[in-house]
């Protein structure tokens, strides 16, 4: 597995395993979120989508980088990167493919001199809370916000 930025022919995949991974928690088809989902290009043009690909170029999964100044940021503050929509393919679950997607957008915050890192989370995506607790993620309760009514987001942090 080798984890990079996105390339233009990796959007329609990396959008349809997204909604993949989304769908237990989404509305149906008609959830307006499954259209941002789908526009892995615009994410990528005003943040960072990391793809992890398979041996053959196969994406198993993605997630969004939000560097400082980037519009996909909700909750990160100023010493903190910040990463959403991380989803893994659901056939390519359980092989290290969140880890290792979580653990470039750590290396990036790094880099960007961020001293903290902090995401999103609903409460229902429940294996996405283990993995962030099992690389030093902790919740933070008083952060917790909503987007839209009925649309309750837990919020994760830690240190770098």
């Amino acid at each position: 597995m080798l984890v990079r930025r996105l390339r233009p022919e990796d959007a329609a995949a990396v959008g349809a395993l997204t909604v993949a991974a989304y769908e237990p928690f989404l509305d149906g088809p008609d959830d307006p979120y499954v259209a941002r989902l789908l526009d892995v290009a615009r994410r990528d043009a005003e943040a960072e989508v990391w793809v992890a690909v398979d041996d053959d170029g196969t994406p198993l999964g993605a997630v969004t980088s939000c560097p400082a100044g980037s519009p996909w940021r909700e909750v990160g503050r100023d010493h903190e990167g910040e990463f959403r929509m991380l989803a893994v393919a659901p056939g390519a679950q359980g092989r290290g493919v969140g880890r290792a997607l979580v653990a470039t957008c750590l290396e990036r915050s790094r880099e960007a001199g961020f001293t903290g890192m902090a995401l999103s989370s609903l409460p229902e995506q429940t294996g996405g809370h283990a993995l962030y607790r099992s690389v030093g993620f902790e919740r933070a309760p008083e952060r917790d916000w909503a987007p839209y009514p009925g649309v309750d987001l837990w919020v994760f942090t830690r240190g770098l």
